[in-house]
């Protein structure tokens, strides 16, 4: 039997993430045949942000050699001892928007984005700029990603809700939204 039950923590996740705010719009569950490295994908917004702009993406990736080390010092646990907390998984949140007529000043909006994540969530911000024809003006696309790792340990012992994450997702994701209108979206 497994420690750990990565399908039930992602549909927990889910489920935690409606209470804190969001709207859960779709799922994928990737396998990699080779290597089992396996990936659960996520796509949600703020719920008022339903029809919006703004896309968020959820991705867990659950790397199999991290998984089976972990059920490994499990299982080998006198009862009474908790797993030490050395093992994690990669949780990435990705923040996308569509082109913007008049995208933001990157270094005024990554200043502003370190202040609604702070420091337990740090932000990267990147824009890929299009010319739809050389006449044209620039449209810039803006991705935001936040990376974090998600404890075995905790995830094992029922802690690993993430909500203070969730509450700065949910802060950023709002933020976002406020400022698409003055963007041009």
């Amino acid at each position: 039997m497994a420690a750990i039950d990565v399908a039930g923590y992602v549909a927990e996740l889910k489920d935690h993430a409606v209470d804190h705010g969001f709207h859960v719009h779709d799922e994928r569950h990737f396998v990699e045949t080779y290597s089992l490295r396996q990936v659960w994908e996520v796509d949600l917004h703020p719920e008022e942000g339903c029809g919006g702009p703004l896309d968020l993406h959820l991705a867990l990736e659950v790397e199999p050699r991290v998984l089976l080390a972990f059920e490994d010092v499990a299982a080998n646990l006198p009862d009474d001892d908790e797993p030490p907390d050395e093992f994690s998984f990669p949780l990435t949140f990705t923040w996308a928007l569509p082109p913007l007529p008049s995208g933001p000043d990157l270094l005024v909006l990554a200043t502003d984005l370190a202040g609604v994540g702070g420091p337990e969530l740090p932000l990267e911000v990147s824009a890929i700029d299009s010319f739809g024809s050389v006449t044209d003006a620039p449209e810039r696309s803006l991705t935001i990603v936040a990376r974090q790792q998600v404890s075995l340990a905790k995830v094992w012992a029922g802690e690993e809700l993430l909500c203070d994450l969730l509450d700065r997702c949910l802060a950023v994701s709002r933020f976002l939204l406020e400022r698409a209108t003055t963007w041009g979206v």
